[in-house]
């Protein structure tokens, strides 16, 4: 839509420059009945998320059927061996030390890149268990943080672009991972009880078919991981923190979380991809078109809302929170 080839750019450049960023949406809303179309007719769409070069690099595999095998093995190994409760108390303890070296703090902090460093220690722990060395692990984050960048660019590979920083970075980074899971390997050959992480169990694991996750893959996943678990879950305590800020009473009496993703979701966009020619709203798609579903329009002020007030906390006390 819009000029050739700069699309609506400069609209949307403009919309996300302001106070206002939702106004971009706001401005192409449609229906929730065609919404509705896109994300239950199977037959005629299917799931068609771009996956970027920079998770995949030059590994050649069909990364969603590989994703969801992986968390099939991840599943399992929580099962089996590491259920959810017994990271409580690492991730307790990392939670803890963060506050304690913020409060210590004479300047103020840059709130958002601080929570996104200590949410990624979370996930290296977690993963790749306790004993990962610090230093390692704000290595790794800096340059995921510039892999991060560059999902969201042009890909230009070319010196003096973003996107070929992010291919730069990438390569330091899943040589990182390599030699931290190289650590890992050799630690468990001469210590009999070593920090355990997830990542001990799934290199053991093989595919329902027997064969083996090559380490290739794993990289790629970890990845995948970095990717989908630091940003959604800093965000979300982001959000929160801001959230419990403003509304203090709500500290001693609500847990927020589910209005937390309801107000800001973590997910942008739904992506999927027609099937076969299909009509909506008396136009048609053609197969191969992509449909974006844009998840923030069924956010206070989207085309259905199905919450009585914008305002979170007039919602919390009876329809999303539960009251201590």
């Amino acid at each position: 839509m819009g000029w050739p080839l700069i699309g609506n750019t400069w609209s949307f450049i403009r919309a996300y420059k302001s106070q206002n960023p939702e106004s971009f949406i706001n401005n192409l809303k449609k229906s929730a009945e065609l919404c509705k179309k896109v994300l239950t007719d199977d037959n005629n769409f299917q799931w068609g998320y771009p996956v970027s070069n920079l998770i995949l690099g030059n590994v050649p595999f069909d990364y969603m059927s590989s994703h969801r095998r992986f968390h099939r093995l991840v599943t399992t190994v929580l099962n089996q061996h590491q259920p959810p409760s017994s990271h409580l108390g690492t991730i307790e303890k990392i939670v803890i030390n963060t506050l304690e070296e913020w409060s210590k703090m004479k300047e103020p902090i840059l709130f958002v890149p601080e929570v996104n460093k200590f949410v990624f220690k979370l996930i290296i722990a977690i993963f790749l268990g306790s004993g990962t060395d610090d230093n390692q692990i704000a290595s790794m984050e800096e340059y995921y943080r510039k892999v991060y960048y560059g999902l969201h660019t042009t890909p230009i590979n070319i010196p003096g672009f973003a996107y070929h920083r992010a291919v730069q970075a990438r390569k330091v980074l899943v040589n990182k991972i390599r030699g931290v899971l190289g650590e890992r390997r050799e630690r468990r050959c001469n210590d009999p009880d070593p920090n355990t992480g997830i990542i001990d169990f799934l290199e053991k694991a093989d595919y329902e078919d027997g064969r083996p996750m090559s380490h290739e893959h794993l990289v790629v996943l970890l990845i995948g991981i970095f990717i989908a678990g630091r940003e959604t879950t800093s965000r979300t305590a982001i959000w929160a923190t801001i959230y419990l800020h403003n509304h203090p009473h709500l500290l001693h009496k609500a847990k927020v979380i589910n209005e937390t993703l309801r107000i800001r979701t973590n997910i942008f966009s739904i992506f999927r991809e027609a099937k076969n020619v299909t009509y909506l709203n008396g136009s048609s798609t053609c197969p191969g078109a992509d449909l974006n579903y844009k998840l923030v329009q069924l956010n206070p002020g989207g085309p259905v809302n199905y919450f009585p007030s914008p305002d979170p906390v007039d919602n919390c006390p009876t329809k999303i929170i539960k009251i201590r």
